[in-house]
C-alpha cells in the first residue's frame, strides 16, 4: 500500500508545481518582456529509497513509480511590440537581453521599459540601473535618442553610451527569476543587436493556452488528491483487519 502513496503524492507535488509555474505566467501576463515558462513533467518506473545516517545517504532498495518536474523550461520566442512613442521604452528584435545593475547583481531582461533616477541616470525602476557596454548610461532627461545597434545619443548627437546586450553563454548556470529576470554567471555580448525606440516588448503569454494548462494541472492536483485519500482508507482498513484478528 505504501507505493501507491509514494506514486499519488508525487503527482500531487508536481501538479502543485506546474500549477505555481502556470499561475506565475498568469500573474505576469502584462509584464513587459516576461517570457512564459512551461514544468516539464516526467515519471521514473522506480523511486529509489535511500536512508541518511550520519550524514551519509545510502540507498536500501526501490519504492513506487513517481512522478517529478524534470525542469521548468523558458519560451524565448518573441512577442509583439506595443508603441508607446516615450523615449525611455526601448525593445530588442531578436536575440539578447538588456542588463541591468542593482543589489550587486546584474540582472538580465527583456523588460525594455526604463526611466531616468534622480541622477539622470537611465535605470529599469525597482531593479537597478541599465548597463552600457562601459558601465551606467546618463541620459540627463527625455532628450535623448537610441539609434538601431543601441548607441545611446543626446539632443546634438554627442554619443552617450551604447547599450549593453548579451546572452547567456551556453554552458551558463541560469536562474529564473519569477518576474522575468535571469541571472546567468557566463553572458556573452550579442554582435549587431537591433534595439527599437519608442516601443517595448509584450509577454510571451497566450492566456488561452494558460487557462487551459490551469484547469488540466488543477484537475490532475485533484484527481491524484482523491487517489491519495482511497489508499488512506484502505490502509485504515487493512489495519483495523489485521487488529481485530490479534
Amino acid at each position: 500500500m505504501l507505493r501507491g502513496y509514494y506514486s499519488a503524492a508525487s503527482g500531487m507535488l508536481a501538479a502543485q508545481r506546474n500549477l505555481n509555474v502556470v499561475g506565475n505566467n498568469i500573474t505576469n501576463s502584462q509584464t513587459p518582456g516576461y517570457q512564459a515558462q512551461r514544468a516539464n513533467i516526467t515519471s521514473f518506473d522506480q523511486e529509489l529509497v535511500t536512508r541518511l545516517e550520519n550524514g551519509v545517504y545510502t540507498t536500501i532498495g526501490t519504492g513506487s513509480q513517481v512522478t517529478v518536474v524534470d525542469t521548468v523550461n523558458t519560451i524565448s520566442d518573441e512577442s509583439s511590440l506595443y508603441e508607446t512613442d516615450s523615449p525611455f521604452d526601448l525593445a530588442i528584435q531578436g536575440e539578447g537581453y538588456f542588463n541591468v545593475q542593482g543589489e550587486g547583481k546584474t540582472f538580465l531582461t527583456r523588460n525594455g521599459c526604463f526611466a531616468a533616477d534622480d541622477e539622470g541616470y537611465l535605470v529599469l525602476e525597482g531593479v537597478g540601473r541599465v548597463q552600457g557596454e562601459n558601465g551606467d548610461i546618463q541620459v540627463g532627461g527625455s532628450d535623448f535618442t537610441v539609434d538601431t545597434d543601441g548607441t545611446v545619443r543626446n539632443a546634438v548627437g554627442t554619443e552617450l553610451g551604447k547599450l549593453l546586450i548579451t546572452q547567456p553563454a551556453a554552458d551558463a548556470n541560469v536562474m529564473k527569476l519569477d518576474n522575468g529576470y535571469f541571472l546567468a554567471d557566463n553572458a556573452e555580448q550579442v554582435e549587431n543587436p537591433t534595439v527599437r525606440q519608442g516601443m517595448y516588448e509584450r509577454a510571451n503569454v497566450d492566456m488561452n493556452d494558460e487557462y487551459t494548462r490551469l484547469i488540466e494541472a488543477q484537475a490532475a492536483f485533484k484527481a491524484c488528491a482523491t487517489a491519495l485519500s482511497l489508499v488512506d482508507q484502505m490502509n485504515s482498513k487493512a489495519a483495523s483487519g489485521i487488529a481485530s484478528l490479534t
